[in-house]
């Protein structure tokens, strides 16, 4: 399979709002989960927040707080990300994983792989 096109981000100031779409058109069955993970350089790479295509459930992480807003159609799954802050800044990546057995979307993603080049986000203080 592809690896997921990412696209969108850019630079704001803090308290901005961005928009990051991927092309997940390679992973639509129902039991596919989507999300987004980030990293900062030198940093790991850390789960965002995903959801489940079958029904659409979403989690995300606590560091959201209710900023960020994950949705979907057949093909594509996007982050809204509002009230943006400098610690935002980061590569943001789509993954997409088969859930299959496990238990929870963010388990079935920190399986992935398949990693893209992620989209650039940049929140200037």
């Amino acid at each position: 399979q592809a690896r997921p096109v990412e696209s969108g981000g850019g630079s704001v100031p803090t308290g901005g709002s961005l928009r990051v779409s991927c092309d997940v058109s390679e992973y639509t069955t129902s039991d596919y989960c989507r999300g987004w993970f980030r990293q900062v350089p030198g940093k790991e790479r850390e789960w965002v927040a995903d959801i489940y295509n079958r029904d659409g459930t979403t989690s995300y992480a606590d560091f959201v707080q209710g900023r960020f807003t994950i949705s979907q159609d057949v093909n594509t799954i996007s982050l809204q990300l509002d009230n943006l802050k400098p610690e935002d800044t980061a590569l943001y990546y789509c993954v997409p994983a088969y859930r299959g057995v496990w238990d929870s979307c963010r388990r079935a993603l920190a399986t992935f792989r398949n990693w893209a080049q992620g989209t650039q986000v940049t929140v200037s203080a």
